[in-house]
């Protein structure tokens, strides 16, 4: 693993602290950085952050890493930024799912939608406070679904204030990444007799919704994130795999499309879309006990344990 990543984990003393990981130690953000930052705090002035995390770990300069330290074995991961203020979530932007999509409303319907790229990304927004796990968290299974989802996600964590971005400099825009899980209620995705009926809350916001982690890997050292393998595994058994280069509107497209309409701030989370693979169009869903893994070359593996609620 090249370079350094952010966490947020619990100490010896069950404190939340924010830490920069290196190789397998966790260095506490504090003792490199002054205060008791937490990784929103970092990403809030993150080019010098950068800086002095680089400085104190050697990586561009001569210092010594202080003394304390933990390893990685020893501590919980939490998801890695706090409560973000802002969590958007691009709906069908992969090709491969987008077809596996059409070839399952043909066989419901007897017609496929359109394959053609919109002319701009979609979003909706989920929330974070409860929704955001870590690493190896246990997700209770809502207790008003027996069709929940997988899908496996590139996460990107915003690092300046932009609106406006135009799309060549778009990328600039982000801190770093992180590997998702939008979790999703398929039987709650629409609530017949409703006006609006698609229920983006229902489906998508629940407590666990969102396992996330397991650290920030900072853009630096993902050389391109449009080049990236992506798999998700329930029980060992693959069900996703993919490569971010399936993305119909590229990274640079969704943060300036996000940018026209509000003002991205650090820390805010944009989730990019799910390849093929889901397990509705099969009719087959996550259980009590399953373990899921997701991978993501450069950003490393994301684990859960669903539980009954």
């Amino acid at each position: 693993m090249a370079g350094y990543r952010l966490v947020t984990y619990f100490n010896n003393e069950h404190h939340r602290k924010a830490g920069v990981l290196s190789g397998d130690t966790i260095y506490a953000a504090s003792d490199l950085l002054g205060g008791d930052p937490d990784v929103l705090d970092i990403l809030r002035d993150w080019e010098s952050s950068q800086s002095a995390i680089e400085a104190v770990l050697g990586e561009a300069g001569s210092g010594a890493p202080p003394a304390g330290r933990l390893a990685l074995s020893d501590v919980t991961l939490e998801t890695p930024v706090q409560y973000p203020a802002n969590f958007f979530c691009a709906g069908a932007n992969y090709w491969d799912h987008l077809k596996e999509m059409a070839e399952f409303v043909k066989k419901m319907t007897g017609s496929a939608p359109s394959m053609e790229k919109a002319p701009e990304p979609w979003f909706f927004v989920k929330t974070t406070a409860g929704t955001l796990v870590g690493d190896g968290a246990n997700v209770p299974i809502p207790s008003f679904s027996s069709q929940l989802d997988w899908e496996a996600e590139l996460g990107v964590v915003i690092g300046r204030p932009v609106r406006n971005i135009p799309e060549a400099d778009a990328l600039s825009a982000i801190a770093g990444y992180v590997i998702i899980n939008d979790l999703s209620a398929r039987d709650l995705m629409r609530r017949e007799g409703s006006p609006f009926v698609y229920d983006w809350i229902g489906q998508k916001c629940f407590d666990g919704a969102a396992p996330c982690g397991p650290w920030l890997t900072p853009a630096k050292f993902v050389p391109d994130p449009e080049n990236l393998e992506i798999t998700l595994k329930v029980n060992g058994v693959t069900r996703q795999h993919s490569n971010t280069g399936q993305m119909v509107h590229s990274l640079a497209e969704q943060i300036a499309y996000l940018s026209r309409h509000v003002t991205l701030n650090p820390g805010d989370l944009i989730a990019t879309g799910t390849p093929a693979g889901v397990g509705m169009p099969k009719g087959e869903f996550l259980q009590p006990g399953d373990e899921v893994e997701i991978a993501i070359s450069e950003l490393g593996v994301l684990r859960h344990t669903m539980i009954a609620a």
